[in-house]
């Protein structure tokens, strides 16, 4: 009569050698390894092409509020120079020790800014900006040297920018804002508004010209 095996018989696996054993703990461990390396470059990769900022104040009210999130894009200006109406973080003007703030460019390297009876001119022209909470009611004139811009508050009337502190310079700039991304129902992608071309078809109207007519 045939003998059949037991049933524990035929289940019983020989046990794994300890090259075996060894070579799945190597490919485990190698396999963290990679794992952590591609998190880590990832990181890096992050942190070196975006910031996070986290708004500070009122003055860029009605567009940002106090203590919104935004990841700023340190990337964009590698390739690209600043344009007009972009949202920007840029280090205190001030010095070192202060927090970045966070502004629209105005006027770009070159040109002629003038504020006055509410009107930002950039070369002559009126600017037209919707996004403002209000009208400016502080009137100034400035020349911007080259890598120089001209940053200001949409929340004109309480802001601390150029028309405080001056033109900044290009190598303050650490960013534009892209993207709002807290508190989520403010959630939103940063647009830059659409502007006529400044251009050298009139000149800008002169703080001395005021002086003069108001002293006639």
């Amino acid at each position: 009569m045939a003998e059949y095996p037991s049933q524990s018989e035929a289940w019983d696996i020989p046990p794994a050698t300890k090259p075996e054993i060894f070579g799945k703990i190597l490919g485990f461990v190698q396999d963290l390894v990679e794992t952590a390396l591609l998190v880590a470059a990832i990181y890096v990769l992050v942190n070196l092409t975006t910031a996070r900022f986290v708004v500070d104040g009122p003055s860029m009210e009605p567009n940002f509020y106090h203590d919104e999130y935004v990841i700023v894009s340190r990337a964009n200006y590698w390739f690209t120079e600043p344009q007009r109406g972009d949202v920007i973080v840029f280090h205190d003007p001030h010095g070192s020790g202060r927090n970045p703030l966070i502004k629209r460019i105005i006027g770009l390297p070159g040109e002629h800014i003038v504020v006055r009876d509410g009107v930002v001119y950039v070369n002559g022209v009126p600017l037209d900006e919707p996004y403002i909470s209000a009208q400016p009611r502080y009137d100034g004139e400035w020349f911007l040297g080259e890598d120089q811009f001209f940053v200001m508050g949409d929340n004109r009337n309480n802001s601390r920018d150029s028309h405080d502190f001056g033109p900044i310079d290009r190598s303050l700039i650490i960013g534009r804002a892209l993207v709002v991304y807290w508190p989520p129902q403010r959630w939103g992608l940063v647009q830059r508004p659409d502007y006529e071309p400044a251009r050298e078809s009139y000149p800008a109207p002169m703080w001395e010209d005021y002086y003069d007519a108001y002293t006639r």
